[in-house]
């Protein structure tokens, strides 16, 4: 026995060992970055510019509502007239209903382009009374712009034309091509815009260096255990898919009731799939994310993220308890539509649910039938699954990222960079097979109040924010066109 235990200290020291050496081990994944090269910007004109912009209501076309063409039409030719630059040195093409992708030509036409992207519709602005500023009359007050748009995602729109308007005022000339395409159906799905422009750029056989679309902040107070601010960077988004189950039956009146209904075969159906849920994974863009920002923790949390191959189940296990990052480590399933009698007294010949599925990168479409089969497992239920499937994860060693988490610290330098996994939709999944380098950034600093605003009551950006994100995208396109 004493042998026993002196071998089992032996192991428990050993591993020990080995915990606190990855530990010690982990090190930072920050890069050292030299200043930015000075950029002038005038933050109370590009705010005013931004606010002009807002005023235009865009709202793009979705079921029962019409897009207001007259809306896109007039904020593009506000674009003409505010950055004559350019609209005379860039080449311009008008894709789909109000969508646009302009080419600034490099001088190196052998290197593949560098695609900048954003949107211009907007989603609607309920209880608009409410709003401290009417959220289509483009207001600058107290230091912000406010106006539905201004974080999703006009300011980044306006904050790309700024910079390349100012950068052609210098003589710039870059030596890789860049393109900007600003989609204007994103909120819908973006089929009429950036599908459209990545079927173009398809077809004329384009392979991008690197794509960079809106997605995470600047996150102040968003990542725990992090004190200093963390640019969240999306490299992959989740699918989205509809799944349907329908039971029928003969119906009836309510008075005779079988022993069954459809709704409650529905009903028990959805109560299984909420019983056994995809399984937690710590993968992709989210373990990607505590590799970059663990190195910056405590030794505690730090000695927890090194050595995940132990520790994983105990992180998922965390993670799994709040919602926001349950939807980080796996498939999700969300019924959101139901239906079944028209009436109280008559039982249902068909009862429906709708549920809303997002993809975890790794799962598919077909593994989401399959899972759905087998724990309902009842025949009488019937399938139905489509949409879109997870995007690829962006890779992490290429010059894209780099020349991205560069930047990033160049203009921000007291921010951590990290990779993470996008859990909403994006224009940006479109490109994937253009480029294994697409990104989701969005260069302005927003806490959890800010994220509220975002599709919410009073969006706004600070005119200094909006100022910070020009400096950002110059800087991002000079060090991504030199080499």
């Amino acid at each position: 026995m004493k042998r026993v235990l002196l071998v089992l200290l032996a192991l428990v020291l050993l591993l020990v060992g080995v915990l606190v050496v990855r530990t010690l081990r982990f090190g930072s994944r920050q890069v050292s970055a030299e200043s930015a090269e000075p950029f002038a910007v005038d933050a109370a004109a590009a705010a005013g510019r931004l606010a002009e912009a807002l005023r235009h209501r865009t709202i793009a076309a979705s079921d029962g509502m019409r897009a207001e063409d007259a809306a896109f039409q007039a904020l593009h030719a506000g674009f003409v007239a505010r950055f004559p630059r350019v609209h005379a040195e860039l080449a311009h093409e008008a894709v789909g209903a109000h969508a646009h992708l302009y080419t600034w030509k490099g001088s190196e036409p052998g290197l593949r382009p560098v695609l900048l992207m954003g949107h211009l519709d907007v989603v609607p602005a309920e209880a608009e009374a409410t709003w401290s500023h009417p959220p289509f009359d483009g207001v600058v007050a107290e230091g912000y712009v406010y106006g539905r748009g201004t974080l999703d995602d006009k300011g980044s729109v306006l904050a790309i034309l700024e910079a390349v308007e100012g950068l052609l005022a210098e003589g710039y000339r870059p030596r890789r091509t860049v393109m900007l395409a600003f989609g204007a159906d994103e909120e819908v799905g973006g089929h009429d815009g950036a599908a459209r422009v990545a079927a173009l750029l398809r077809e004329r056989g384009v392979a991008l260096e690197s794509v960079l679309d809106e997605g995470g902040p600047i996150g102040v107070g968003l990542v725990p255990g992090v004190a200093a601010p963390v640019a969240l960077v999306g490299v992959a988004e989740k699918g989205s898919a509809r799944v349907e189950l329908v039971v029928r039956s003969t119906g009836g009146h309510a008075s005779m009731p079988p022993p069954q209904t459809a709704a409650n075969t529905l009903a028990r159906a959805l109560v299984r799939l909420e019983e056994h849920p995809f399984k937690p994974e710590l993968r992709g863009g989210t373990r990607a994310l505590f590799e970059h920002v663990g190195p910056e923790m405590s030794f505690g949390m730090r000695l927890l993220f090194a050595n995940t191959w132990l520790f994983a189940p105990v992180i998922e296990r965390r993670m799994a308890g709040a919602p926001s990052t349950n939807a980080s480590i796996r498939t999700t399933f969300a019924a959101t539509m139901l239906e079944a009698s028209p009436k109280p007294n008559v039982l249902p010949s068909q009862a429906r649910a709708v549920l809303n599925v997002r993809l975890l990168p790794g799962d598919s479409l077909e593994d989401v039938r399959a899972h759905v089969r087998d724990v309902v497992d009842d025949a009488r239920v019937e399938l139905t699954a489509e949409g879109d499937e997870a995007s690829p994860v962006s890779r992490l060693d290429t010059e894209g990222w780099r020349q991205l988490q560069r930047s990033i610290r160049q203009v921000f330098p007291d921010v951590l960079v990290a990779p993470f996994l996008t859990v909403a939709a994006t224009d940006a999944r479109y490109f994937h097979p253009l480029s294994d380098s697409v990104y989701r950034f969005v260069p302005v600093r927003m806490n959890r109040e800010d994220l509220t605003r975002m599709h919410g009551r009073d969006e706004r950006l600070s005119v200094e924010e909006h100022a910070a994100a020009i400096r950002f995208y110059a800087q991002y396109l000079r060090n991504s066109t030199r080499q």
